[in-house]
């Protein structure tokens, strides 16, 4: 494993620093709002509102970034943290980064999170969202969904559940949670002393969900190899030192034995979690500029 330099230098300055599964969830949670600072702030938006999104249960927050006056679309982007944390505060730099970069609008939901609100609570509020979503950009401008990590876990499985219902003119997937399986090899090569570990996998789906759902479709959507026919253009990015590579993987494969037109991506030498780094290095500036000409792209074509 060769890591960029810049990943191996800040693995140095992290050293010492607890695991995000060593405490509690809201430890976890300081633990990633402590980076807002180090991340920097995103491009300036011809309107930010915070808004109330409709939903099964009631409402959520969420936060709608609009980069013209005249958007390509709108991307509804489902923030990474193991869907225990994570909130819009935390992701409105790369929010702000992706809107103005793709001339979509963007919608960064504050879904609920887990163990507060299990399965499928956050799943539920992704899907909601993707539907006011439509609505919200009305029948002529394109929708896609993209997500990081749990995030990409929702967007892939919201945009299966909506399949038929809800037109999507794509879906970005960025190292996604895509199966329960922790015996696979990439969780073997990088799941200690790196960012995410594997028994911080393990502590995210046990505040997620019971054991015994852990195999559903819904939870680990590579148990729908079988059902993935007819979704939209993807693109999958992953992190080449990552416990999530090898299921990454496996689910774009799916993807494409489903005849789903997909895109593939490896940063090099990175970490989970790099995305949203983007201000501060080469390769995470270039994955961010990857994500958003596939959004212009595919709003284009579906335009």
């Amino acid at each position: 494993m060769t890591l960029h330099p810049f990943v191996a230098a800040m693995l140095e300055q992290l050293k010492g620093r607890p695991a995000l599964s060593s405490g509690s969830p809201e430890d976890a949670r300081a633990m990633v709002a402590a980076a807002r600072a180090v991340i920097g702030q995103g491009p300036a938006m011809a309107e930010v509102r915070d808004i109330q999104v409709p939903t099964r249960a009631g409402s959520i927050a969420a936060r709608h970034f609009r980069p013209t006056d005249a958007p390509a679309g709108l991307l509804v982007y489902l923030h990474g943290g193991g869907w225990v944390v994570g909130a819009l505060d935390d992701y409105d730099t790369l929010a702000r980064t992706l809107a103005a970069q793709s001339g979509c609008s963007v919608l960064l939901p504050d879904y609920r999170l887990a163990p507060e609100h299990q399965f499928p609570a956050g799943l539920d509020d992704a899907v909601d969202a993707l539907t006011h979503g439509r609505e919200l950009a009305g029948p002529a401008t394109p929708l896609l969904v993209a997500g990081d990590s749990a995030g990409a876990n929702l967007a892939a499985v919201a945009a299966r559940k909506l399949r038929g219902k809800v037109a999507l003119a794509g879906q970005a997937l960025i190292y996604p949670v895509a199966d329960c399986d922790f015996g696979r090899p990439s969780y073997h090569a990088y799941g200690a002393g790196l960012p995410l570990t594997r028994d911080d996998m393990v502590w995210f789906f046990r505040h997620y969900a019971p054991e015994a759902q852990w195999t559903s479709p819904d939870i680990a959507p590579l148990r729908a190899a079988d059902d993935l026919a007819g979704l939209p253009p993807t693109l999958v990015v992953l992190a080449e030192c990552d416990v999530l590579a090898d299921e990454g993987r496996a689910f774009a494969d799916a993807l494409e034995r489903a005849g789903v037109p997909v895109m593939r991506r490896t940063a090099e030498g990175v970490t989970h979690g790099f995305i949203r780094l983007h201000n501060l290095f080469d390769v995470a500036a270039r994955e961010v500029e990857a994500v958003a000409e596939f959004a212009a792209r595919a709003s284009r074509v579906a335009g």
